[in-house]
Formats: structure tokens, sequence, C-alpha cells
């Protein structure tokens, strides 16, 4: 019992978490008359499948959404990278006046969530006139205190030897932090590029306020666009349009999960 008793909870623990996923897929196979049966039998009566994920795929340009929501996930995560990898860099290994009250800062801008900056953002990209724009999708979430608290916590595990070494080689800062220290930091870099992709992919706060043409949507707003179009009664095409947007960053997980697990074990954030 000691051995199989964690698993037996584990494993009751990943099935609570995995019903609203095997639900969405239960319903984007069902036909119209069996969207509000609570079996969850896997085979339904009736197959709608390709009828579902066809008229989801038809109904609004989902394609169309799935690339705007990889161009800005793309776009913050490079940004994200470039900008917090030095400033990790640089409370992990630098010494310098101010380095413990910029960390305390930073540990600070943790606490401060994203609704407290949306309505001087939005003016400000009123008056420059960038609303409906990649960009402003983009904009608030290019500087990331997370990557940085999460980049400075792998880089201090970075032997010190190894960097006065480098030193006396001649390498810059710059490229001792790019080349050597993000190097031995991987695991950590695909876990926040786990963290970041995940969580703008699946962003509605944001692009809700910023967006209103449907050519610019990621696939969150998308899928309201998508549910406005529908008047919210076909839900089997719903479900298959969601198990459609949900569909890249399962595979993602799934890609880079020994990644994932390493990074934040090496990191020490639980």
């Amino acid at each position: 019992m000691r051995r199989f008793f964690p698993h037996l909870v584990l494993g009751l623990g990943a099935a609570l978490m995995l019903l609203p996923f095997y639900w969405m897929i239960l319903t984007s196979i069902r036909a119209p008359a069996e969207i509000f049966d609570v079996s969850l039998w896997p085979i339904p009566r009736e197959f709608s499948a390709v009828q579902n994920y066809s008229q989801a795929a038809s109904t609004v340009p989902m394609a169309r959404f799935m690339l705007n929501g990889l161009i800005v996930c793309g776009g913050i995560l490079i940004v994200q990278v470039l900008t917090a990898v030095p400033a990790a860099y640089a409370l992990a290994k630098l010494r310098f006046p101010g380095r413990r009250l910029l960390m305390a800062l930073v540990i600070g801008a943790l606490c401060i969530p994203m609704q407290a900056l949306a309505l001087p953002l939005f003016v400000g990209l009123a008056r420059t006139n960038l609303l409906n724009t990649y960009f402003a999708q983009m904009m608030p979430f290019f500087l990331s205190v997370f990557a940085i608290f999460l980049f400075r916590q792998s880089f201090r595990s970075y032997p010190d030897e190894i960097i006065e070494a480098a030193r006396m080689d001649g390498f810059s800062e710059m490229e001792i932090c790019w080349c050597l220290v993000l190097r031995g930091s991987l695991p950590s870099l695909a876990a926040f590029s786990v963290f970041s992709v995940v969580a703008h992919w699946n962003d509605l706060y944001w692009p809700l306020i910023v967006v209103s043409d449907m050519a610019i949507a990621p696939p969150p707003l998308g899928m309201l666009f998508f549910s406005d179009v529908e008047s919210g009664a076909n839900y089997g095409a719903l479900m298959a349009g969601a198990a459609m947007i949900t569909a890249p960053m399962i595979v993602c997980f799934l890609l880079a999960r020994r990644s994932f697990i390493a990074g934040i074990t090496m990191t020490g954030v639980k």
C-alpha cells in the first residue's frame, strides 16, 4: 500500500485535471442531439466529428487565428529572452551597487497583476494609433520579471571558476552570458518557453481590449468571434474549434516535457 497509494492519489488527480479535455474531445465528436448527454462513454451513438471539425475550420478562419497566435507568442518569447537573459546574468553573477535592491524590485513586480496596468497601457497605445496591431498584443509582455527570476535562479548554480577562466581568455560579458551560461541552462530556457507560449496562446484578456479586427485575432479571441457567429448554438463545432487550438499546446508540452521538468527542478521553482 505504501508503494501504490501515492500513485493512486496522483492518478486520481491526473484524471480530475484531464476530465475537461476529455469532455471537450467527446463533445467535439458528438451529434447535436447528444451534446447534453452526461454519459462519459467514449463512443457516441452517432459520430459527427467530420461535420463538427469541418464546420469549425470553415465558419471562421481558424488557420489564420492559429497563425496570429504563433506570431504573437513567438515575438513575445524572443524579446522576453533577449531582455531577461542579460538581466538575470547581471543579477546572478555580477557585483554592483544596488543589486539586492534590483532583485527585490523584480520579486515585487511579480506581485503586480496585468489588470492593474491595462488602462495606462491601453491609453498609450490608443494615443500612438497602435491598437489593432500585433505590436499592441505583444508590447506589455516584452519584459518578463518571471523570466528574470527563473533565469537568475538557474544562472546562480553556474560555476564561477568557468566564468573567471573565460574572462581571462578574453571573453566579453555578453559572450559569457549567451555562449556559456545560457548554454548550460537550456532546460530553464525550455521551461520558460513552455510557460510563456502557453500563457500567451491562451490569453484572452489583453487581446479582447486591444483587438477588434478578426484578421489579427489570436486563437482565444478567434473562438469568441466563432461563438458570436454560431450564436452559441452548435456546441459540437465550438468544442471542435477549441480542440484544434488546444492541440498545438499539448504537442508543444509533450515535446519539451523532459527539459521542462529538468528546468523547473534545477531552478528550485516548484
